[in-house]
């Protein structure tokens, strides 16, 4: 039997489905543009609670500071940010099991396409990287590869059926060179991490939860007992061990983010590390941003061939 490879022309096509690729699809979609892949916030509050405080805590020298938050701020799971952002997408936005090998320009028309691993092709008018650190679309544009820092992070949840009982604050405990913080994100869950030195056997370490539970209790030896308890009751499949990774301000502010219609957004263009809290914020800024620039550059487009049109009629 003899088959064809299938190709199919698309006006945008957003490479990545996280927060920035599924908050640039909804932003596109609210300035009419339709896109190949209403952030209301009373759909996300009743999903976790407010906190009342930010508290750090040294245990090298038994200080803490408490930080009063002037403004609301809540531990959501990023599964129910995505699933809000895409549940306010139209019917058939994003497409599952379209994984994208390469992007190349057209050397004819320059429009950019993409090499789907099935073997089909899509082309595209604009492509929009929203893929993440290791971003197939910035090998097209010429990125520099992100830095790692010395540095890894664990993630968690731990839950508890019958109430965890603990106050509504951000609590960061630091001891030597290790960081343990805590947030509830309703009144049963919990959200944990611990950043510490990246060590050579973490790369075996990371794609088994049970030995990331045993390799952080380990590392957090002299840390309260209820801090390890928290760990050794955790969840296992919440479970995440990540060499954090980063793009230096100066490649950001000196850096080209964009080769004709393809452009990257979100960690794709700006990783940065967590203990900033702005990854998130950072790729729905981003949405918003690109949405009201392509929107109003076609409509511009739009307006001029409508000119041209009009001049052409007289005579």
């Amino acid at each position: 039997m003899i088959t064809t490879n299938y190709i199919e022309e698309a006006e945008i096509v957003i490479v990545g489905g996280g927060i920035g690729g599924l908050a640039t699809a909804l932003a596109l979609h609210k300035k009419g543009l339709e896109s190949v892949i209403n952030l209301v916030g009373a759909q996300l509050r009743p999903r976790a609670v407010p906190f009342t405080a930010l508290r750090n805590i040294s245990l090298n020298n038994d200080k803490q500071e408490e930080i009063p938050l002037r403004e609301e701020a809540r531990c959501l799971k990023r599964n129910d940010l995505v699933q809000v952002l895409a549940d306010s997408l139209p019917p058939n936005t994003v497409r599952f099991g379209c994984h994208i090998l390469a992007v190349k320009l057209d050397p004819l028309t320059s429009q950019p396409i993409l090499q789907l691993q099935d073997g089909n092709t899509i082309k595209a008018k604009v492509v929009i990287g929203c893929d993440g650190v290791h971003s197939v679309v910035s090998e097209l544009i010429g990125l520099k590869p992100a830095k790692s820092f010395s540095t890894c992070g664990v993630r968690g949840f731990t839950s508890y059926p019958s109430g965890h009982g603990l106050s509504n604050e951000f609590i960061r405990i630091r001891k030597d060179n290790r960081l343990f913080g805590r947030m509830p994100v309703d009144d049963n869950l919990l959200y944990w991490f611990v950043a510490r030195p990246w060590t050579s056997s973490d790369e075996g370490v990371s794609s088994e939860p049970k030995l990331i539970k045993e390799s952080t209790i380990e590392s957090i030896t002299g840390f309260p007992a209820e801090l390890i308890e928290i760990v050794k009751k955790c969840d296992l499949d919440s479970l995440t061990l990540t060499r954090i990774r980063y793009r230096t301000p100066w490649d950001i502010l000196l850096g080209n983010f964009r080769k004709g219609t393809v452009i990257v957004a979100g960690d794709a263009m700006h990783v940065m590390g967590p203990f900033l809290g702005q990854g998130g914020s950072a790729a729905l800024e981003d949405a918003v941003v690109l949405a009201r620039n392509l929107a109003q550059a076609m409509s511009m487009k739009g307006s001029k061939r409508m000119d041209e049109k009009n001049y052409a009629g007289k005579d």
